[in-house]
């Protein structure tokens, strides 16, 4: 659905994640490097990177 990068927190910063519509909802994907994981996370911080990139893709399309 979308593609974004995010600071978690000041001075780490997280890019080419992938936002995803699945069958249980909304996921959020770090990159992967060699078919692996390249990043994962805990499940509260997986919702909140969901919430923060579907306020983006919101307001983006508000744009136009």
């Amino acid at each position: 659905m979308a593609r974004f990068d995010a600071e978690i927190m000041p001075g780490v910063k997280l890019y080419d994640l992938k936002l995803i519509r699945g069958d249980r909802g909304f996921r959020v994907f770090g990159p992967s490097i060699g078919g692996g994981a390249a990043a994962t996370f805990a499940p509260a911080i997986a919702d909140q990177l969901v919430e923060l990139a579907l306020g983006e893709v919101a307001r983006n399309a508000n744009r136009h």
